[in-house]
């Protein structure tokens, strides 16, 4: 199973709204998200699924995947929210799997997605694995069983690379 990690695109800056939760992309972060997308769809990556945090910065990135055609499907989760719970998620995930899931984006936020990610290759978080904002870390998921510490990384890249700046 495919598993793509996809962190939300530019938002505004930290402050500029009460609630953390409402920051939205800013008009660069949409720009730029869209680009990452379309590189995306050109390179015939597609998702059974995209799984978002609720927060707006990462809802409206998956919308973006969503629009431009990476999956016809988009679910927010609470577990992907800041500080959202792994183990929660762990056991969405196998019931996912065991209905036939196989290609599956989740965009979230950092250092969640670095963390989950060393969890599913390490079986432990050992801070190195950062995904740039609107950034794509592709891990292989064993089909059945426990992923912590089973799982392959197969991608990591920034955005700057997927758009040749």
């Amino acid at each position: 199973m495919e598993l793509y990690l996809i962190r939300h695109g530019i938002a505004t800056e930290r402050g500029t709204y009460a609630n953390d939760d409402e920051r939205p992309l800013t008009d660069a972060g949409i720009r730029k998200t869209k680009r990452v997308a379309k590189r995306l769809y050109e390179l015939d990556i597609r998702f059974d699924l995209i799984l978002t945090s609720p927060l707006v910065r990462a809802r409206q990135t998956a919308e973006i995947l969503q629009t431009l055609g990476l999956s016809k499907h988009l679910e927010p989760s609470p577990y992907l929210a800041p500080a959202g719970s792994f183990t929660d998620w762990l056991n969405w995930l196998e019931s996912w799997r065991s209905n036939g899931g196989t290609q599956l984006a989740i965009v979230g936020h950092e250092p969640d997605l670095g963390e989950w990610a060393e969890q599913l290759v390490w079986g432990e978080p050992k801070q190195r694995l950062v995904v740039k904002k609107a950034g794509v870390m592709g891990i292989l998921i064993p089909q059945t069983g426990n992923p912590v510490g089973r799982s392959e990384l197969f991608w990591l890249t920034p955005p700057r690379l997927l758009l040749g700046e």
